[in-house]
């Protein structure tokens, strides 16, 4: 009996400016096709059982063009594989915020897929002795205990849900699942697979559980993911194949639509603007194949504001210009604290100003799909001087 589990395809899933030829966006063009590889890998793996673990489009209400794209791709599965058992569950992404707004994925019941989309159901298939509790992230969820009922030889728990404090430093707090359960609660040892979706890198919680990843670099935090990927020897996005019966299990990597280069960070301690120019050009150059059409990231840290406003901006234009999207991401000293007893005097006794402290974060906080880091910092910064200067343009004047 084999099993793929795939999960948080984020159909829909739309980032930077640039458009395709069609008038499409190119990262939500980039994720469509991405979806079409996976699927036609799962088709060539031929399982008995396909389970989808949720966030299966990026936003409630996703555009005609994404559900279509999605509708055509389950069928083109549904008609490769006639007897294959596919069932889907909804993730906080797909999930409506009120109960009165209907879910997209009950489209997909319409081509013979088991979809769990508001509740937690059961789904048996006694041909192959086989029963999928499907629990959706919903808001609101009375959560049944999770357990699977008697008389299954094999029994597979879908899951889309956080699994308590197990989460890295990076993904925690960025895309809050509506469901947080303690990894007890899973009672793994009563399953012969858990399939769990929401976390977007393969992950392993008990030998039998497992988040499958993301098929894309469709989060907040991209370079988050690919230092995870690196530091754990996963080899990118795919999907779980799983035989229920031996438990042997194989990851199936499937090649991402878009290169992802996060370059090699720039330490700017005592560097002018000509030095770090000639540390970003020499990183550039030691992509394969160039930076062209990639999403580029480099992070400069201990870089003066000054020192960022005097870099060659026409060669960053051109960067810009050759990337599908090109991060220059600059971070400022950490602000000196002051010498114990100078009373807050003397050259080492400054402090982070509010400008300091907002644009610090700024730089440094993951951001939604479709912000542009660089630009959030700059209006930022200039609403910041904005209301400094009203606040001094207030002060009353003193005479003498």
């Amino acid at each position: 009996m084999r099993l793929v589990h795939l999960s948080d395809l984020h159909l829909g899933f739309r980032q930077y400016q640039r458009l395709t030829p069609g008038g499409i966006n190119q990262r939500e063009d980039d994720v469509n096709r991405t979806l079409s590889r996976t699927l036609d890998q799962v088709i060539a793996c031929a399982p008995d059982v396909v389970v989808i673990g949720g966030d299966v489009f990026h936003t409630v209400r996703p555009s005609n063009a994404a559900i279509l794209h999605a509708y055509r791709e389950f069928q083109r599965l549904r008609l490769s594989l006639p007897a294959c058992d596919i069932v889907m569950v909804a993730g906080n992404h797909d999930a409506p915020r009120t109960a009165d707004t209907g879910c997209i994925l009950a489209l997909f019941r319409e081509i013979g897929v088991h979809v769990a989309e508001t509740r937690a159901e059961c789904f048996t298939f006694p041909e192959r002795d086989l029963v999928v509790m499907a629990v959706p992230d919903v808001p609101g969820l009375q959560r049944p205990p999770l357990v699977p009922p008697e008389g299954f030889t094999h029994r597979v728990l879908l899951l889309h849900g956080e699994i308590a404090g197990l989460l890295p430093p990076h993904a925690a707090g960025e895309d809050r699942a509506a469901v947080e359960i303690p990894l007890d609660d899973l009672h793994a040892s009563a399953w012969s697979y858990i399939a769990l979706g929401h976390y977007h890198v393969c992950r392993e919680m008990a030998p039998n559980a497992w988040y499958s990843g993301s098929i894309d670099y469709t989060s907040s935090n991209p370079w988050g993911e690919l230092r995870e990927e690196r530091s754990t020897g996963v080899n990118g996005k795919g999907f779980i194949e799983r035989d229920l019966a031996t438990g042997a299990q194989q990851f199936h990597a499937v090649a991402s639509s878009r290169t992802l280069v996060d370059l090699e960070p720039v330490d700017a301690s005592g560097m002018g603007a000509a030095d770090v120019d000639k540390a970003l050009a020499a990183r550039v150059h030691t992509v394969p194949g160039g930076i062209a059409d990639k999403v580029v990231r480099v992070v400069v840290r201990n870089v003066a504001r000054h020192v960022v406003r005097e870099l060659d901006h026409a060669a960053l234009r051109d960067y810009r210009r050759q990337a599908l999207h090109f991060q220059l991401d600059t971070r400022r000293p950490d602000p000196i604290p002051a010498v114990p007893g100078s009373g807050g005097a003397g050259p080492r006794s400054r402090r982070a100003t509010l400008t300091d402290l907002v644009l610090g974060k700024l730089r440094e906080r993951p951001l939604s799909a479709g912000v542009e880091r660089e630009a959030l910092v700059a209006l930022a910064a200039k609403y910041l001087q904005q209301a400094e200067d009203a606040a001094v343009a207030a002060l009353p004047v003193v005479d003498g």
